[in-house]
């Protein structure tokens, strides 16, 4: 391979005008060879080419025949974005679509090459028992569950599973999108919430996020921002993670993305558990009723305990401890009778010709509605009550449209809607080997199905007859088509309004920073504090210094009160706003703060040794379980304490516990020193003194988690090794063990001590 120094000037790299190539001071850790700007490169140039310490394949012939061509031969060419075929495009932002709001059009081929070939970019493994892992939402936990309407929503749609009292079995998959099968569950990314109901008119699939908002207002730019936060393809890392270059570098220069980002660097970005997180529906649909009348309507999710996230020092801890951590908590509270629920709601628009509600465009995926302007009605409730019996079968198979509709629920020209209409069918196609996947077992329809749709790969119906079409007499017409009194689904007649064909978004979609801004002034202080920390973070783990500054830009058009603090954390100046600050209301729905919520489910980890008074222990582990919580015995060793009738079994141990996966301790016994306890053996059981030092470490680490605290008498010399002061917020001495328990149980309803973080002055 020809140094690069050998090379002549004409071959050599160089940096676009008004940039300057990287120096050989510069680290090793830079993405590309040059130094980007921070405003958006106008000038064209062509591609760059490798770094210098990349070396690509020979170019051989696939007989293995030196070519005597360079290694640049495989690279791409010219410096004009084009098509597969070489046709220069003009526009990747936009679909094509009758008028700026009008429906997004078949004929666009640009939009159907760039997304059909984002569905097929994970190749088929040779490994005979597995399918191509999804591009996105490839990590999942899922559960079987019933949901059951409350009959209140028949006023604005006839769809029957919603009427009262009817019962509709469901499959449930959450996710995360960035990282791969076998990735963290507790990574800093948006949570897929897809639900399947098997209705009796049809599978109806209500496919969303935990946000309620997404990165970008048009289909055609999703393979765009999943390539910007997918790992930097020349090292394939970060897993799962957004901290890094490619996606700030993406999403400060595409500001539509801003609101997103925000969401995904607040708490929300960092569930607690499955089962204490919202889901939504994101984009506007309309709901047609029993007499044809029509309503623009968001979904939601509101879980019944509560929305609660993991801390970001906590967040760490678990991808190491515990990468599971999501998928085992659904799983054991299943199998331990805590089931989990989600009460749906609707937030519900007249359906006016503009499509706007308040002075929001609802055909703009990036926007939300406040609460407080449209109250969530609920319409049903959730229950998930069991477990899947085997994994690739049913959460890895399952496969979600959000096509699948029924009589009563309707689509919208949201174009980013418009678009997965088409990715998702086109998605399932390539990952489950054919158009058959609907016959699957857990993607199977609980109505009867008449189709005409024949063979095909991994076809597993016995079709008898011989009339796949219509019309026909040799089958006696069937299958015929329902009639109005049939309840047939009828897409509800919209007029489309004379336009001309354009690729352009509507001047209403333009607005990048007022919503975000509502968000941030929506937040407690205390939430305030972890997205500073967050941001600080992120945008400290890329490289480039153009970007760091770009991304401080946009939080400057957010608010300044956001952008200085991490600046200062970047050690950068603050810059000021390029937009009017406008002063919007905040929307306290939007804090997952100030409520108080069921404890049911929580885990408590109760502390103790063989010295201590069991049957005490016995009570409280009882009274937790009649309370619907879960207790967790934690023990010097594994097995059981005691003897005879009077035996504890153990769950943890000093060795195997840690502070995240409780959600308050209650220390009963003197915890002394395990057998184990040295340091050789374990680093965390270094140190001198008479309570085990990985008990003083998961106290320590519980309080500054704000995670409440108990420790009944005897008890309390642990707290005071650890350094906490028995009478700080959130911590419970004295009394018996049943009055402590009752008050860490009252703590547990606001899912933290919140008080223990005073926010900054």
């Amino acid at each position: 391979m020809q140094d690069r120094n050998d090379m002549p000037d004409e071959g050599k790299p160089t940096a676009p005008q008004g940039q300057e190539a990287r120096s050989a001071g510069d680290v090793l850790s830079g993405p590309g060879v040059d130094n980007p700007s921070v405003a958006e490169p106008t000038e064209p140039r062509e591609p760059a080419p490798a770094k210098p310490d990349q070396e690509a394949p020979a170019t051989v012939s696939p007989t293995g025949r030196p070519s005597g061509a360079g290694p640049e031969l495989r690279e791409q060419d010219g410096e004009w974005l084009t098509t597969a075929q070489g046709n220069r495009l003009y526009d990747t932002d936009h679909s094509l679509k009758s008028g700026a709001r009008g429906p997004v059009l078949l004929q666009d081929h640009h939009l159907r090459e760039k997304i059909t070939h984002f569905d097929h970019e994970r190749i088929p493994e040779f490994d005979h028992e597995r399918i191509p892992e999804r591009v996105v939402h490839a990590r999942g936990a899922a559960a079987h569950g019933v949901f059951e309407g409350y009959g209140n929503a028949s006023e604005v749609t006839q769809a029957g599973f919603l009427k009262a009292g009817v019962e509709t079995p469901v499959f449930v998959r959450f996710s995360t999108v960035l990282g791969s099968r076998g990735s963290a569950d507790t990574v800093r990314d948006t949570r897929g919430f897809a639900t399947k109901f098997y209705t009796d008119e049809g599978t109806f699939d209500l496919v969303g996020n935990n946000i309620p908002v997404f990165f970008i207002q048009d289909a055609i730019k999703f393979p765009d921002v999943i390539h910007a936060g997918k790992p930097q393809p020349d090292r394939e890392i970060p897993q799962a993670q957004s901290a890094h270059d490619t996606f700030w570098d993406f999403v400060t220069l595409h500001t539509e993305a801003t609101h997103h980002t925000l969401w995904n660097m607040s708490d929300r970005g960092l569930p607690r558990s499955f089962r204490m997180m919202e889901g939504f529906g994101i984009h506007t649909f309309r709901l047609v009723n029993a007499e044809g009348g029509t309503t623009l309507a968001k979904f939601h999710w509101k879980p019944k305990l509560g929305v609660h996230s993991l801390l970001w020092e906590e967040a760490q801890l678990l991808g190491g401890l515990d990468p599971d951590f999501h998928r085992r908590d659904l799983a054991d509270a299943i199998e331990a009778g805590a089931f989990p629920q989600w009460e749906l709601g609707i937030q519900t628009f007249p359906d006016t010709p503009d499509q706007t509600f308040e002075g929001i465009d609802l055909l703009d995926p990036t926007n939300l509605v406040p609460e407080e302007l449209a109250p969530v009605q609920p319409i049903g409730l959730l229950t998930l009550n069991a477990n899947p019996t085997n994994y690739f079968a049913e959460t890895e198979q399952v496969a979600f449209h959000p096509g699948h509709l029924v009589p009563g629920i309707d689509v919208t020209d949201d174009p980013l809607l418009t678009g997965r209409l088409f990715s998702y069918l086109d998605t399932q196609i390539s990952r489950l080997g054919g158009p058959n996947f609907a016959q699957i077992p857990i993607n199977r329809t609980h109505a009867p199905v008449n189709d005409m749709l024949r063979d095909g790969m991994h076809q597993t119906a016995v079709h008898a007859g011989v009339a796949a079409y219509r019309p026909n007499s040799l089958d006696g017409g069937c299958p015929f088509l329902a009639g109005a009194d049939d309840n047939p689904y009828v897409e509800a007649p919209v007029t489309v309004p004379e336009a001309s064909k354009v690729r352009e978004a509507p001047e209403t979609f333009a607005d990048h920073f007022t919503q975000p801004r509502r968000f941030w002034r929506s937040m407690s202080p205390v939430e305030r504090e972890h997205i500073v920390a967050a941001y600080t973070f992120e945008l400290g783990k890329c490289y480039e210094q153009a970007i760091k500054e770009r991304g401080l830009q946009v939080l400057a058009n957010i608010d300044p009160d956001l952008c200085a603090p991490v600046a200062a954390g970047l050690g950068l100046p603050a810059p000021e706003p390029t937009v009017p600050i406008e002063d919007v209301d905040p929307s306290p729905a939007l804090s997952q703060l100030g409520d108080s919520w069921p404890p049911e489910g929580r885990v408590v980890g109760i502390v103790t040794d063989a010295d201590a008074d069991l049957d005490a222990v016995r009570g409280v582990q009882q009274d937790l379980l009649s309370a619907g919580l879960v207790p967790l015995i934690v023990a010097p060793t594994g097995g059981t304490l005691g003897d005879g009738d009077g035996t504890v079994d153990v769950q943890r141990s000093y060795a195997t516990a840690r502070s995240p996966e409780f959600d308050a301790l209650l220390v009963a016994g003197s915890v002394a020193r395990g057998d184990d306890a040295y340091g050789a053996r374990d680093a965390r059981a270094a140190g001198d003194g008479a309570a085990d030092p990985r008990v003083v470490l998961m106290l320590d680490e519980a309080f500054r988690h704000g995670k409440a605290l108990g420790a009944w008498p005897g008890a309390e010399e642990a707290l005071r090794t650890a350094g906490i002061p028995v009478d700080a917020p959130g911590v419970v001495t004295g009394g018996s063990g049943a009055e402590i328990l009752d008050e860490l149980t009252t703590l547990l309803t606001e899912h933290r001590v919140w008080d223990r973080f005073p926010p900054a002055q």
